[in-house]
């Protein structure tokens, strides 16, 4: 199946990286007035500014990216009854009623 499941990972990643820019670029405008991210080698900028620009970046693209493998793997998990990965330990979630 992991042969099969090459092509939506690829395909996953190439979504997942364009769907968190096009995130990070919106909510980067919404509290920067409409500015675009600033490249981490403009010169003068503060180390702190830096940091917390890269740490906006990465939260958002692992975000963006983790929905998208997921629903990548629903998808094909749909389309051919065998989910891509490897198996949970337990086949059903705990249910919070039975506790």
């Amino acid at each position: 199946m992991r042969v099969l499941y090459t092509p939506f990972k690829i395909l996953a990643g190439l979504l997942a990286r364009r769907a968190g820019q096009a995130a990070l670029t919106d909510i980067w405008a919404t509290f920067a007035d409409g500015t675009p991210p600033p490249p981490a080698h403009t010169s003068r900028r503060p180390l702190g500014a830096v940091f917390f620009t890269a740490a906006v970046q990465a939260a958002i693209l692992a975000g963006v990216g983790a929905v998208i493998d997921q629903l990548a793997a629903r998808s094909f998990h749909h389309l051919f009854g065998a989910w891509p990965g490897k198996a949970p330990a337990t086949a059903d979630p705990v249910d919070p009623a039975a506790g």
